[in-house]
């Protein structure tokens, strides 16, 4: 048989990128376990290798080696104890900062505590004999293929960075013999940068700039963006947690909510900036070619599976890095063509959508005080208020963080408590509102909190049509939606609760009452109370909303009527749209 390389996937990667990263020198033990690594290497002569019995020996001479020659040096032992006798070395070599990489090959971790021979656990090791510990797990599919790549690119990253030091890859094998694979197949490399190292060239082509949830702005660190937006003809893809107002902002989810392909969504560079997003329809109208995150954590988050290039540093560095000046001229195609796309949507969601968040969204965006603060509940809130557009002045954040419901009114209070004569607007759902209702107690809330509760009786993202939970009908309301706990939408526990704490209770159940109610709560002027306005929808109403809106451009439709159409007769029944249209005016 010839022997080539073996055909294990995750050795593939690693031996691929210790090539891309120019590592050759490898000091090997031997064993079983390692078979398929160290064959692998020993027939192919780019690889410089040394054979040592002792792993603790092999341990210290890749101490020496490495230290002497410059260059990272490779460790490879087999399964059992092996590894513990590399822990004498890699400490040494951990305070000398020496670059180290010790591949320890393991049998499934699967196997670890069931009396397998030769298997131990490796998942915890000392603080002090690595500056990093990943275990390289046999690879079924994509995924985990992906999830291999970044986990070798921060152990190369890691090995020289911030003075560099010794790593653990802790490689799963199933004892393949077959060697049959003539070529290492590509593996994507992610390179990290600082401020003080070379800047690689920005690629030719489109590039957008996509930002998650991110602090406040600065106007220097807005002008930055939008020096370099002009003078690369980028747009800016955002949703309100992003808090970026500069003139290349489109506002995506609305666009990527849409079954149609955009053009505006193929590009060759996507820049990343920010923390979680809770856009999934914009996040996911983008296409790249290759990503660049741009963050002061150095940390590679691989949001779009794209990654190529971190940058470690502040974003109005590399944006001003990039953006030389003396370019005055400043182009706009792109941006243009988004936002006309982003109008021409707007223009075709229905006056008379039902009354549901989505509604409730349209009519208070363009009602917001200048100058105010909006907080969003996740995931149903909002996605909805993502759709339009509100006030420039207006700053807007949401727990994307840990993404969960708990707390979305505390947080929204403790904001509100910096500064007492602005206006801090919370909407949210009734499951979020009911788990962190205690808040509403606190003596320290003050008269600039207004707060919305869209009671719809239950978790109403199960219910939407195009939810997991949709496919059990109204069964899915005993437990997957949580439906007819806290009073069951009752009429008169948050009035009594809010009213009891001091708060101005509202009500709407239809959007006229609604119209009349939203005069109050949207006023800019602080009022002698805090308010909470309920405002009650159905779960039909709320899902047929949300269909209309990711319908408003189908790719086969016969416009926008035709799709009304269809959407109204698919959820409520053949010959039922007009008495809806007729119901909802």
């Amino acid at each position: 048989m010839e022997i080539h390389y073996t055909v294990e996937r995750n050795a593939q990667i690693i031996l691929r990128m210790l090539k891309e990263y120019n590592i050759r020198k490898v000091v090997a033990s031997p064993g079983t376990t390692n078979v398929t690594m160290v064959a692998s290497m020993q027939n192919d002569p780019y690889f410089e290798m040394y054979s040592c019995v002792d792993e603790r020996s092999a341990a210290y001479l890749a101490c020496g080696l490495a230290e002497e020659s410059g260059e990272p040096v490779v460790l490879s032992c087999t399964g059992a104890t092996a590894s513990r006798n590399y822990m004498p070395g890699l400490t040494e070599a951990y305070y000398r900062k020496l670059p180290v990489i010790a591949i320890t090959a393991t049998q499934t971790v699967k196997r670890i505590g069931h009396l397998v021979p030769q298997v131990i656990d490796r998942s915890s090791v000392p603080n002090d004999i690595c500056r990093g510990s990943w275990l390289m797990e046999t690879i079924h599919n994509g995924d985990e293929e992906k999830d291999c790549i970044i986990k070798i690119n921060r152990a190369m990253i890691a090995l020289t960075a911030d003075g560099g030091g010794p790593v653990h890859l802790n490689m799963e094998t199933t004892y393949c013999p077959d060697f049959s694979q003539q070529e290492l197949p590509q593996a994507r490399v992610i390179r990290r940068f600082s401020i003080d190292d070379r800047f690689p060239p920005l690629p030719d082509g489109r590039i957008a700039i996509f930002v998650g949830s991110h602090r406040k702005w600065t106007d220097a660190e807005t002008e930055a963006i939008d020096r370099f937006c002009g003078q690369y003809d980028s747009a800016v893809f955002c949703d309100h947690t992003s808090n970026y107002k500069g003139r290349f902002r489109i506002l995506s989810a609305l666009i990527g909510s849409q079954p149609r392909h955009y053009h505006i969504s193929d590009v060759d560079l996507l820049i990343h900036i920010g923390e979680v997003s809770g856009d999934y329809p914009g996040s996911g109208l983008l296409r790249a070619r290759e990503v660049w995150r741009v963050s002061p954590d150095g940390e590679l988050k691989d949001t779009f599976g794209k990654l190529t290039a971190v940058f470690k540093m502040k974003e109005s560095q590399f944006f001003q890095h990039y953006a030389k000046p003396g370019h005055d001229k400043v182009q706009t195609s792109y941006i243009d063509e988004c936002r006309s796309i982003f109008d021409r949507l707007q223009s075709a969601v229905p006056e008379d959508i039902p009354f549901s968040n989505i509604w409730i969204a349209k009519t208070l965006s363009r009602m917001l005080p200048e100058s105010s603060v909006l907080h969003l509940g996740i995931l149903n809130t909002i996605r909805s208020w993502n759709f339009f557009e509100i006030p420039s002045s207006v700053l807007s954040y949401s727990n994307v963080g840990g993404f969960g419901i708990d707390g979305d009114m505390s947080t929204l209070i403790g904001a509100s408590l910096a500064y007492p004569d602005k206006l801090y607007f919370g909407i949210l759902g009734d499951l979020a509102f009911f788990y962190d209702m205690n808040v509403l107690g606190n003596r320290h809330i003050r008269n600039n909190v207004r707060l919305m509760l869209i009671n719809n009786g239950r978790g109403v993202e199960f219910r939407n049509y195009n939810h997991f939970g949709a496919m059990f009908g109204e069964a899915a309301d005993k437990y997957i939606a949580a439906a007819g706990h806290f009073g069951n939408k009752s009429a008169s526990l948050v009035r009594h609760y809010a009213e009891d704490l001091g708060f101005e209770y509202l009500c709407a159940k239809d959007k006229v009452s609604f119209a009349e109610a939203a005069k109050t709560f949207t006023d800019p002027r602080l009022s002698a109370k805090p308010i909470l306005f309920e405002v009650f929808t159905d779960t039909d109403s709320e899902s047929s909303a949300l269909k209309i809106i990711n319908n408003l451009e189908h790719p086969k439709g016969n416009g926008l009527k035709g799709t009304m159409k269809k959407v109204l007769d698919s959820t409520f029944g053949e010959g039922t749209a007009s008495k809806l249209k007729s119901m909802l005016k």
